[in-house]
């Protein structure tokens, strides 16, 4: 392990975590910045900030010059956008254009965080980091560009590029500025939004458990291994019965059958694409995700890299303080 760091994606909802994981370390940590980002995430931290752009070898490669550590969090965590192109570009160009630039700047360690997405599923029980991806009936353009650029990392790693993978699960916690898919699932419970629940559920991390993981993938990951860094697997009416009991609100009662919900995500989305051109609460593609019931085992994870959790209670109630109290304040910075 080496003291310099640099992070890509520094300012978002996992990147700036494992920025203060780092200086906890007294780490020197160099904040890769993608043009025109909210920055309220690194506010008053101690960190060198470089404004680059992800998908320029040229600009990377000289942003690296000197790091000992990648940590490569750069990524649009979107299930939509009114021009998918972008996500492409962002996640599989970057990757690529991101991990020669390390390769060119000699850095030691590289922690490439992928995503559970990337991962199949196994109905009725725990995917693991040997399960196959089998998503294609129900994967989003977010999904599939997680699964190419995670295929893309472990090819470098097959070319001897120091990269270790860590496979983050849905995180909750305190400064979801954007806010992510998963912080708007609490954002819509707090705002009286969800009339009813649906079949299948997810797995959760707390943000700073996730990033405290990325540190423990760079001290003891093995090179060209995947770590699922996850927690609680809750179904839907769990997580939304322990937002509301930490919330003091009514939790949604009524069960709403698959395909109706299915169907009721899909009319938000064909009003997204053809009217407001905003993202809506949810996509037809990512509730049949979550219908699947998206469950993963941490136990590689807990057994090679110490993976440390709180539990899903405590996460729950750090998200809805924050989203109380600091969120607008830091979303219009």
């Amino acid at each position: 392990m080496t003291n310099s760091a640099a992070v890509t994606g520094a300012t978002g909802f996992i990147g700036s975590a494992v920025v203060r994981k780092l200086l906890e370390q007294k780490r020197t940590v160099r904040c890769l910045i993608e043009p025109g980002a909210n920055t309220a995430n690194l506010d008053g931290l101690p960190v060198e900030r470089i404004t680059c752009d992800v998908t320029d070898f040229t600009t990377m490669k000289k942003a690296l010059d000197g790091c000992g550590t990648l940590f490569h969090l750069a990524a649009l965590y979107k299930t939509w956008l009114p021009d998918d192109e972008v996500i492409y570009r962002v996640n599989i160009e970057g990757t690529t254009s991101t991990l020669l630039a390390a390769q060119h700047a000699k850095v030691n360690r590289i922690v490439y965080t992928s995503s559970i997405a990337a991962i199949g599923l196994v109905d009725g029980g725990l995917a693991d980091e040997t399960t196959q991806f089998n998503l294609f009936d129900v994967a989003n353009p977010y999904i599939l560009t997680k699964w190419q650029s995670e295929r893309i990392a472990m090819r470098f790693a097959e070319s001897g590029l120091p990269v270790v993978v860590v496979n983050p699960a849905f995180p909750f916690g305190p400064r979801d500025i954007a806010p992510t898919p998963t912080g708007g699932i609490v954002r819509s419970l707090l705002a009286r939004q969800v009339p009813a629940y649906s079949p299948g559920g997810f797995c959760t991390i707390d943000v700073d458990d996730c990033a405290e993981a990325h540190l423990l993938a760079e001290e003891k990951g093995r090179i060209g291994e995947r770590y699922i860094l996850g927690n609680d697997n809750v179904s839907m009416k769990e997580f939304f019965d322990i937002v509301a009991k930490v919330a003091g609100i009514s939790a949604p009662k009524v069960p709403m059958p698959g395909a109706l919900a299915a169907g009721v995500a899909l009319g938000m989305e064909l009003w997204a694409d053809h009217v407001s051109h905003k993202e809506p609460a949810a996509t037809y593609r990512s509730m049949r995700y979550t219908q699947r019931s998206a469950f993963f085992s941490n136990a590689k994870a807990k057994r090679e890299l110490g993976l440390r959790t709180r539990p899903l209670e405590e996460t729950v109630r750090r998200a809805v303080e924050w989203f109380r109290g600091d969120f607008e304040k830091a979303r219009t910075k």
